[in-house]
């Protein structure tokens, strides 16, 4: 069975960072492009930031943009998401997902980071950003 667990949420205030992982049970990451969604109170699901199997390139929305970053440690089999300068919008839950890079390619397209079409996703990792 394939799974995806994240792990790292909390309580942060304003200002102050985070560091999310993604693990895997059942394949092994670095074969699959990694995205990281969120989705706020009241709010649709959005996609942050994902990294390409591979080249490793990632793509990434623009609300995020020097702010977060995302790693893979391969043999620990874990993708990293580092948040800093947090803010309340950023409160939210936190998924992993995946998708094959056999069937979808290398890299993670900015498309794909909208569409959130992927195959696999964790339960996701509650962010909580308040004084």
């Amino acid at each position: 069975q394939l799974q995806l667990v994240e792990s790292g949420g909390g309580l942060v205030q304003p200002g102050g960072s985070l560091r999310l992982s993604c693990s895997a049970s059942g394949f092994t990451l670095d074969s699959y492009i990694i995205g990281w969604f969120r989705q706020a109170p009241g709010k649709e699901r959005e996609g942050v930031i994902c990294i390409g199997s591979g080249d490793g390139r990632p793509n990434w929305i623009d609300s995020v943009s020097g702010r977060f970053t995302i790693s893979r440690d391969n043999a620990k089999n874990v993708v990293y998401l580092q948040m800093n300068s947090l803010t309340p919008v950023d409160t939210a839950v936190y998924y992993c997902a995946a998708n094959a890079a056999d069937r979808w390619g290398n890299h993670c397209s900015g498309d794909m980071l909208r569409t959130g079409n992927f195959d696999i996703w964790g339960q996701g990792t509650l962010v909580t950003v308040s004084s």
